[in-house]
């Protein structure tokens, strides 16, 4: 894959870091990403060299790291100099189109709303995960960008959601659902039940409540919630598919007839074990700002931010943020108070997605 594009990489965020951060980098390069990872440079250039010569990856020097029980906006403000805020700064600048990182939820958050803004009219840029499904991907929005929500901040996700898979993923009409403990209308609390009238409303194909079964079952193309319960959905889906997979190994080794068995159907599961894996897409779009942020998971391996990195550059290739910037011109939209910019990333530490 050729992909015309230049993505900053937080080489320091993320437990494996920057030793991982590094051979993504390089498996991206590879596949035509001209990447520029942020971070202090002699630890890179060391790691850098363990892969020989490498064409298409830039060492952009950055001497600080936010760490992930760091206060995440005072930590932005604090370590301008950090790799995280160095690679959002590089978007800005407009020597990346896109910026990747593995570290705090919070601060990549805190540092993409600072560096390089949001998208006019945008309340809260969301956190949009693919879920897959026997169909079309779901999109979960948000999934860990924003503990508390207003109803009005839910609305803007399904919306920004809608747009996502219209434009991006080629769904037409996408069906909104809003996560709830039922479906019916009057189901959940205060927020939600307010959000579910907004919603009847609002600019978008909206099919009711949903409930977190319906995540993998594609009757829903984007489900909606506040990135709290968003985090704890998809963190356990992930315990339960990791639970799973365990099983069918162990129930593999169990026998003569389960080790023939398993080698007859080894082929058809290992490519529908690769459709869930977290580290298919590698990362998931920070919907809502002027640039494109994408979020790894903290515990990345190389493969995972290859992909974060790929993903980035095919979001930058088929203009994500400027369709949605485009058709969020057009969408009634409350344009922001000034002073909301960032104090919601401060309310306490974030998952990672």
């Amino acid at each position: 894959m050729s992909v015309a594009a230049a993505i900053a990489v937080d080489a320091m965020g993320g437990d494996r870091a920057p030793g991982e951060v590094v051979a993504g980098a390089v498996m991206a390069a590879a596949e035509g990403v001209h990447v520029l990872l942020a971070g202090r440079e002699p630890e890179l250039r060391e790691h850098l060299a363990a892969h020989g010569t490498v064409d298409g990856v830039e060492i952009v020097a950055a001497s600080d790291v936010i760490g992930s029980d760091e206060e995440p906006a005072a930590a932005v403000r604090a370590k301008p100099d950090s790799s995280l805020v160095t690679a959002c700064s590089l978007v800005r600048e407009g020597r990346a189109q896109g910026v990747v990182s593995a570290g705090s939820t919070g601060a990549m958050m805190a540092a993409s709303l600072l560096r390089i803004g949001r998208i006019r009219g945008v309340l809260r840029p969301g956190i949009g995960v693919l879920l897959p499904t026997p169909a079309s991907p779901c999109l979960l929005i948000d999934a860990g960008a924003n503990v508390d929500c207003r109803p009005e901040h839910l609305v803007q996700f399904a919306v920004m959601g809608s747009l996502f898979c219209e434009d991006v993923l080629g769904v037409s009409r996408p069906r909104v659902a809003l996560l709830s403990v039922g479906e019916e209308s009057t189901k959940g609390d205060a927020r939600t039940v307010e959000a579910h009238g907004l919603l009847v409303s609002a600019d978008v194909h909206f099919v009711g409540n949903c409930e977190g079964r319906d995540a993998l079952t594609g009757e829903v193309d984007v489900m909606v919630t506040d990135g709290f319960a968003g985090n704890v959905l998809l963190k356990g889906l992930e315990g339960a598919g990791a639970a799973l997979v365990f099983e069918l190994r162990q129930a593999a080794a169990s026998g003569l007839r389960a080790k023939v068995g398993g080698l007859l159907l080894r082929p058809a599961l290992r490519e529908r074990l690769s459709r869930t894996d977290p580290e298919t897409y590698g990362g998931a779009y920070l919907l809502g700002v002027r640039g494109l942020s994408v979020v790894a998971h903290g515990n990345s391996s190389r493969t995972a931010i290859r992909n974060a990195i790929t993903y980035a550059a095919r979001g930058v290739s088929v203009g994500v943020v400027e369709r949605l910037t485009e058709r969020l011109a057009g969408s009634d939209l409350r344009e922001p108070a000034p002073t909301r910019t960032v104090s919601h990333v401060a309310d306490r530490p974030m998952g990672d997605p």
